[in-house]
């Protein structure tokens, strides 16, 4: 193995514990330090082991396991299944993108054991996590439309008015009574209660207008992880020369045959952009009665607007009174030399809290820790 293949390893491995998070799976520091330890004991270049070591470290309950083999399948790629592995290890659908090892490995491949990749592992998924999403190949195009199916997009936590039973706390007079009653009004221990912890709604506008072309799909699969990937409610709209609710469109399970039925809902594919006019009639007709109260906004646009610039301005300072947080993610933010200088983007940002890159993997996935509340880095 040589030494840039063993340099290169751990990026590959944070990297997938970054995808994980994406996934929902709570893949913090700890466990991740954790996974780095179990491999450094195994065999961080065969598939089984990397497999089996994330399994057991990086996953905290039985919701992750699903989302684990989702990601270790986008991730690692697909390939055969070596002969006798048990029934409960990895599909044969997942492998490892790697080389041989040698004669060794040919000699362990001769006797049906599989062979020890390269510690590289998936540096090529690695490299599309930063690749712009406009730019990529059919091939790269298919990969990225696996990972972004394991995504997973939860609003900011808020307490609500309902309580539940905690360990501290206010006390719960009915259950501490209860209790008492129960033990025939002997002593007994206090009973408490807090708020109940749910996610914001979220709410996604896309811009499906013809500069954002390149982007739209990649956003739309992302869109569609989002409605189903998460606890929280996701309402989903396009923006273009009109406005198309498409929240019952994504319901669908399959992504495709998501993507068929909004291409059929929507009018104005590829079309001109009235940011302006389309954010008032958002605000008008649903975000005035309450879907925007409160909820995380999110407007994934490059921001270019044919219609009246100020008007843009005045519906997006709408927005932000009553949003809790509006989020703006621009595709063309990560292009070198880029200035907020378009009359649409420059009359908005204002009335932005986060405004991010939405380019790539990498950094949708930073959207998804921002919409969530954590101030990460891109």
């Amino acid at each position: 193995m040589d030494a840039s293949a063993v340099a290169d390893a751990p990026a590959v491995l944070v990297g997938f514990a970054r995808a994980l998070r994406a996934a929902g799976v709570d893949a913090g520091p700890d466990r991740v330090q954790a996974f780095l330890r179990a491999l450094d004991v195994l065999t961080p270049g065969r598939r089984t082991d990397v497999y089996w070591a994330g399994r057991l470290t990086l996953c905290g309950t039985h919701d992750d396991l699903e989302r684990y083999d989702r990601v270790f399948a986008a991730y690692f790629g697909t390939g055969r299944r070596r002969a006798g592995a048990p029934r409960a290890a990895p599909p044969s659908r997942l492998r490892l993108v790697a080389r041989e090892a040698g004669p060794a490995g040919e000699a362990e491949a001769g006797e049906g054991r599989e062979a020890a990749p390269v510690a590289t592992l998936a540096s090529a998924t690695e490299v599309l996590r930063h690749r712009d999403m406009g730019e990529l190949t059919t091939q790269e195009h298919e990969q990225l439309r696996r990972l972004l199916a394991a995504f997973s997009l939860r609003g900011e936590p808020r307490r609500t008015a309902r309580r539940r039973p905690a360990r501290r706390g206010q006390v719960d007079p009915r259950r501490t009574v209860r209790e008492l009653l129960r033990g025939g009004g002997e002593p007994a221990l206090l009973r408490h209660r807090a708020r109940a912890v749910r996610p914001r709604r979220v709410v996604l506008l896309l811009d499906v207008s013809g500069s954002m072309g390149p982007y739209a799909d990649a956003l739309l699969r992302f869109a569609h992880a989002a409605a189903h990937g998460g606890p929280g409610r996701t309402e989903v709209f396009t923006l273009g020369t009109r406005l198309t609710r498409v929240t019952r469109e994504l319901s669908h399970r399959d992504p495709d045959t998501a993507l068929a039925a909004v291409a059929a809902a929507v009018p104005d594919w590829s079309g001109g952009t009235r940011l302006g006019e389309m954010l008032r009639g958002f605000l008008d007709r649903w975000g005035q009665r309450g879907m925007a109260r409160g909820a995380v906004v999110v407007v994934l646009s490059d921001g270019w607007e044919r219609g009246d610039a100020a008007l843009l301005g005045e519906q997006m300072r709408r927005l932000h009174r009553l949003a809790h947080r509006v989020v703006w993610a621009n595709p063309r933010k990560a292009r070198p030399g880029y200035a907020p200088l378009a009359g649409g983007m420059a009359a908005a940002l204002p009335h932005v809290d986060d405004f991010v890159e939405g380019h790539s993997l990498a950094a949708l996935e930073h959207l998804a820790a921002v919409v969530g509340g954590t101030r990460t880095g891109p």
